[in-house]
């Protein structure tokens, strides 16, 4: 296929603060410190210990997490009850991470009894054995003399009588939770062999007001729902968030007195950059793998086409050029591909191009139509809306095979990858009342789970894990 390009105006002059509708920047805490673990003494330095076992599937593994000890409890600023308290906190975040992905069988703090700090390395093997645990979680909290938290993690498999891994992080007291994601990580990824997913954050449009004058937000939360926080003021509309490869950056769409902007948000200063506007109507703006492209989408006189930009600002390529309407540009993980909807067949399907426009060809062909894909971080699946009658979340591979529908609502739509590749995130509208809320689903599609937000969201970004 004959490769088109076209080049666009482009305006890159930074616009002031509040012609970009800014709120406060979003606090991002302190530095994450990894430190070697021990039950007692002063902060050790010191690697990760691992005993390796057996390969056997570790789905529905009955794994004990009670609450993690204190040496001592005192005051802190993380819990009003103390650090005992706070312990019995992080272990519930851990046990309600593990339940939720559809692979474990954890049993939290509430149905066991709280080790003793001498028992975190030297468990009472037939106390948990007792109790049919396959796999024993323990952990310990420290408060240090600067105000800092230390919290040790270690994974114990019960019947050997072995310790898997162990680590421990040194945060503030603000960035507990941090903490407990990260232990959730380390438990996943050594039980599972695949990568993390859990100490990352999500973005999505806030939306509040009637239906004809909706106010729509940036805001951001941790995977689980919290430290919830507003970017945006909401005196110009926000769409379709999208987090950089390294965290750093929110893309995001805006229309500002009736014309969309395409913008890049600095996660760490609040500041944003103007990377284009047009008076023509704009669409899903998308990182490529190496965070150097933008993809986004605009319609001109009556065609919708795909174009690139780079990141950081100059002159916009087309790449498609079908009469009809094409939205959505996805990179494959290699930066090779790029998966979008397109119309130019008389119904909204799916297609794959090269990432520089040419070899554009059709991958759905199993009826019901194709919208918003968006690739798997592990490059073997493409997530999707897929419209047949009710809108439900889809995957099938890279050539359209395999299709597995894993959702049944009503108006299921926006899927956005865990970084892991195994989890879904996207938004459900229910029927009748118009509400949406954020959802997720594994990729057996047994296992959704709806994630608190204190108005109604859509767009939903899952970023990657936090550096």
């Amino acid at each position: 296929m004959k490769k088109w390009i076209f080049v666009l105006a482009f305006l890159a002059a930074p616009l002031a603060a509040q012609d970009q509708d800014l709120g406060q920047p979003a606090p991002e805490g302190g530095q994450v410190e990894t430190t070697g673990t021990e039950a007692s003494g002063e902060d050790a330095e010191g690697g990760l210990v691992f005993t390796v076992t057996d390969e056997s599937d570790w789905a529905d593994l009955s794994i004990a997490i009670p609450g993690f000890a204190a040496d001592r409890d005192v005051a802190t600023p993380a819990n009003s009850r103390g650090t005992a308290a706070l312990g019995v906190e992080i272990a519930n975040v851990i046990t309600a991470n593990l339940q939720n992905n559809g692979l474990f069988q954890p049993i939290g703090p509430a149905r066991l009894p709280q080790p003793a700090f001498a028992q975190i390395t030297d468990p009472a093997w037939g106390n948990w054995r007792g109790r049919g645990a396959e796999m024993l979680v323990h952990g310990y909290v420290r408060a240090r003399a600067d105000g800092r938290l230390v919290v040790g993690c270690y994974l114990y498999d019960v019947a050997l009588q072995d310790e898997l891994v162990r680590e421990g992080w040194v945060v503030p007291p603000s960035d507990w939770r941090r903490a407990a994601h990260k232990c959730s990580d380390i438990i996943y990824a050594r039980l599972t062999g695949e990568s993390p997913f859990f100490d990352s954050r999500i973005a999505y449009i806030a939306e509040t007001g009637p239906k004809d004058r909706r106010v729509k937000r940036l805001a951001i939360m941790d995977s689980d729902g919290a430290n919830h926080r507003f970017l945006t003021l909401g005196s110009a509309t926000a769409l379709t968030p999208r987090y950089s490869p390294d965290y750093s950056q929110l893309l995001y769409l805006s229309y500002v007195d009736g014309n969309p902007r395409l913008y890049v948000y600095d996660i760490g200063t609040g500041r944003q950059t103007l990377v284009t506007q047009s008076s023509n109507p704009t669409f899903a703006p998308r990182w490529s793998p190496d965070g150097r492209t933008i993809l986004y989408s605009m319609a001109v006189a009556g065609n919708t086409d795909i174009y690139s930009v780079p990141a950081s600002g100059g002159r916009s390529t087309r790449l498609t050029d079908t009469p009809g309407i094409d939205i959505g540009g996805s990179y494959s993980p290699d930066g090779r591909q790029i998966v979008f909807e397109s119309d130019r067949s008389g119904s909204q399907q799916c297609y794959v191009m090269n990432a520089d426009g040419t070899n554009q060809r059709r991958i759905t062909f199993s009826g019901g139509r194709c919208a918003n894909p968006e690739w798997s971080p592990r490059g073997d699946q493409i997530a999707f809306t897929r419209i047949a009658g009710d809108f439900n979340i889809a995957i099938m591979s890279p050539n359209g095979r395999n299709l597995r529908v894993l959702t049944s609502g009503w108006q299921d739509e926006g899927p956005t990858w865990a970084p892991n590749g195994r989890i879904i995130q996207f938004f459900r509208t229910e029927r009748n009342s118009g509400r949406s809320g954020l959802w997720q689903v594994d990729l057996t599609g047994r296992n959704e789970r709806r994630l608190p937000t204190p108005v109604d969201a859509s767009d939903p970004a899952w970023g990657p894990i936090l550096p």
